[in-house]
């Protein structure tokens, strides 16, 4: 295999990832600030040989990824924070149809229509299933444009593993960045037989791809046919990086972007002799609990960062479970966290005085939850 560097934005290296990877139809609709990804889909696509198509609306390009969903096909949508809002509806169906699609978010401030600067507060929507019903995203968070691209590929592949939606989780800043990837010529691309596609009979029986159950029973058997999926993938899909934790009395817990801040954060506190680390879940659902877990009995307490008011902290405090303390420090609106602040409120668990922010003489407001 040989690789070739090229200098791009995470939107793009997502496109890319996902056409290396098979996917042969998109369907979405603009928002700021995930656009690239259609206008770069408009042009890749129909030289793979695949379909663009720019619906009239979110709701509509969910459900054409519904459509073409059934037919085994690997397709996908993107949008931004408001725009997947409008596609929940589709969501649930296609979880209910035990359907594989890949569904991206460029995360954006919010709530309501927000702004276009980047957020994180779309992680309970992402990972609890934010439409109707029991289901689960399978999400990876990309911190990087060549994790846009390799995640991205890996999305499809495990849509197709365990028949069932996945999302790319990203934000306005991984999405805008611009950062040299090593893209490969080709990846291993993983495309198991499909027998339950609607493709035409062609000598078979009927294949029926529904979400309307009447009898409760016969819907309850749908959902304990997915609960034993989401149960067999956090036994074999849980993704996660460590920094520097083995030492660590405090260790930060951040993904996206976030996560790249809290790296240097980590770095200006190690040169200040505090034994500080990083914990960095790559695949939001499933959530890396027993390693989280693991940590707090080895005595370390937790500092979660987030550009939000708190929602993964939640599922670290769950994995915690009281045996550590954790900690909590929130942007939002838009407003991205500075490495110096962070270490201000990692200064702040060792009892010391803040510094001076080379960023803003004022870090802002902070929670503690």
């Amino acid at each position: 295999m040989t690789t070739k560097k090229i200098l791009m934005k995470g939107n793009e290296a997502v496109v890319r990832g996902a056409i290396a990877a098979g996917c042969r139809g998109f369907f979405g609709y603009p928002i700021t600030p995930q656009n690239e990804v259609p206008e770069y889909m408009s042009v890749l696509m129909p030289q793979a040989g695949g379909v663009f198509l720019q619906a009239e609306s979110e709701v509509a390009a969910i459900n054409m990824v519904y459509g073409a969903a059934s037919t085994g096909a690997r397709v996908m949508t993107s949008s931004s924070s408001p725009g997947i809002s409008l596609k929940q509806e589709g969501i649930s169906y296609i979880a209910a149809c035990e359907l594989p699609a890949v569904i991206v978010n460029v995360q954006r401030g919010g709530p309501g229509l927000g702004n276009i600067a980047p957020g994180q507060a779309d992680y309970f929507q992402a990972v609890k299933g934010g439409g109707h019903g029991d289901y689960k995203l399978l999400t990876l968070a990309p911190w990087s444009v060549s994790e846009c691209f390799y995640l991205t590929a890996l999305a499809f592949d495990l849509a197709d593993r365990y028949r069932n939606p996945a999302m790319v989780l990203s934000d306005a800043i991984v999405g805008q960045m611009i950062e040299p990837v090593e893209l490969p010529d080709k990846i291993e691309v993983n495309i198991p037989p499909k027998p339950w596609a609607t493709t035409g009979r062609k000598g078979r029986g009927k294949n029926v791809i529904n979400s309307l159950w009447i009898s409760p029973d016969q819907m309850e058997e749908v959902n304990r046919r997915l609960q034993a999926k989401y149960t067999l993938a956090m036994e074999r899909e849980v993704r996660y990086q460590e920094l520097a934790v083995e030492d660590a009395d405090l260790v930060l817990v951040a993904y996206g972007s976030v996560a790249r801040i809290c790296r240097t954060a980590v770095d200006l506190a190690r040169s200040e002799r505090l034994s500080v680390g990083l914990f960095r879940p790559i695949g939001l659902f499933p959530f890396p609990t027993l390693p989280i877990q693991w940590l707090a009995e080895c005595g370390k307490r937790f500092l979660v960062v987030e550009m939000s008011h708190g929602q993964m902290v939640e599922d670290v405090r769950l994995a915690v479970n009281g045996r550590a303390e954790v900690i909590f420090y929130g942007r939002s609106g838009g407003v991205v966290p500075t490495p110096t602040e962070i270490l201000d409120r990692i200064r702040k668990t060792y009892g010391r005085s803040a510094g001076v922010s080379h960023y803003r003489l004022n870090p802002g407001p902070e929670a503690r939850r």
